[in-house]
């Protein structure tokens, strides 16, 4: 029926995943493999798998015929898979940049569209929803040392197409904790970070936002083993997930055991910060610092970004990739 013929990269939005959920467990109930599908229907195991994996949003005829296959005769449910299979991909802005950006970051920013909040610990950088434009750019560029404007661009814009989030209805929980470190790394030079500083200050009193320190001499904790990110969703048939970004690359998770886990872990760090008023305090304390400290050096940025000085002096470039 459907042949493997390459389909459009696509982030998986909570409706897709909560039909790719849907029809496995129909699947499932109607005691069928993936093969079984394929013998019975002709359609494509590579398909099957994008289907059920919230890879690919499966044509009308494709969804049909799987609904029959598992028995589903009720037309009222019937209708309510089709809706959510034809409303699978509303998350349309997102579609010009499938092409500039990695599909686990597509993946994040699709999911924390439909969330209802976000509990984000941070252990190096301020969290991309309350980031500044400037400190945005510095945090990818450096990330990124080769790349150029054309590169980080786009990533900076997408960054900044997420903030609306923030203030929409009904409003986004987002509760933060940040270790002491994010506060004092100059990313950017002390002009960036003095205006990241200050816009930490601003939006820590917002009533939806919540923003903890875990401050130097708390000592070890936890949270040091990397940052992450629990989301979830108005509707309680999708669960919560957790994202976690590091060098090895990003994982999600869903299982519950590891749900509850960094939602213990998250407890943990949340009792043991400061408060948001004291958090508020020290924020605004480092901030003022970076403030004097920038007036006095009369630090200019240079404007050059990471790729572009790198390309302009070649033998530093082998040598930082050595």
């Amino acid at each position: 029926m459907d042949s493997p013929t390459p389909v459009r990269r696509q982030p998986p939005t909570i409706r897709l995943r909560r039909l790719a959920n849907e029809l496995r467990g129909l699947r499932t109930a109607a005691g069928l493999t993936r093969e079984d599908v394929t013998a019975k229907t002709a359609i494509n195991g590579a398909t099957m798998y994008r289907i059920e994996s919230a890879k690919v949003r499966p044509q009308r005829r494709t969804l049909l015929t799987l609904l029959d296959l598992y028995g589903v005769a009720d037309a009222d449910r019937r209708a309510d898979l089709v809706e959510m299979s034809q409303r699978a991909n509303e998350l349309n802005w997102l579609h010009r940049y499938e092409s500039e950006l990695p599909e686990a970051h597509l993946t994040y920013i699709s999911f924390e569209a439909e969330a209802r909040g976000t509990r984000n610990y941070e252990s190096l950088f301020v969290p991309g929803l309350l980031q500044t434009e400037d400190y945005a750019r510095a945090v990818i560029s450096g990330g990124l040392p080769f790349a150029g404007k054309d590169e980080v661009e786009p990533r900076v814009e997408a960054r900044m197409r997420r903030k609306p989030f923030l203030a929409r209805t009904p409003p986004f929980q987002l509760w933060a904790i940040l270790d002491e470190a994010v506060l004092h790394r100059l990313v950017g030079g002390p002009t960036v970070m003095a205006a990241q500083l200050a816009r930490l200050v601003e939006t820590a009193d917002a009533p939806d936002i919540t923003i903890q320190v875990l401050p130097y001499a708390l000592g070890a904790h936890p949270g040091m083993a990397g940052s992450f990110a629990i989301m979830d969703f108005p509707d309680p048939a999708d669960p919560e997930l957790v994202y976690i970004d590091s060098m090895a690359g990003d994982l999600f998770l869903e299982r519950d055991a590891d749900v509850r886990r960094y939602t213990r872990i998250f407890e943990y760090l949340r009792a043991a910060a400061l408060g948001p008023a004291d958090s508020l305090r020290l924020i605004s304390d480092i901030a003022s610092s970076t403030e004097q400290w920038r007036e006095v050096q009369g630090h200019e940025e240079t404007g050059l970004y990471p790729g572009d000085l790198a390309q302009e002096q070649p033998f530093e470039r082998e040598r930082a990739v050595r």
